[in-house]
């Protein structure tokens, strides 16, 4: 199942909408390489870890 991240979960003083969502190694990537770039966060296995802890399941949209 693909997983998702939303920044909106995490109020910021950016007020960032950014979603990233696909297979849950790539979230995970690309969420850390996010929150390094943009807010300012140190990379490493903690913040990897917080970032898997918060995936959600992507819920498909049926038209």
């Amino acid at each position: 199942m693909r997983k998702k991240v939303d920044c909106r979960d995490y109020p910021s003083e950016m007020n960032c909408t950014l979603v990233i969502t696909g297979e849950e190694e790539e979230v995970v990537r690309a969420a850390s390489e996010h929150a390094v770039s943009v807010h300012g966060h140190e990379d490493g296995p903690e913040l990897r870890e917080q970032i898997r802890a918060s995936l959600k399941d992507e819920v498909p949209q049926h038209a």
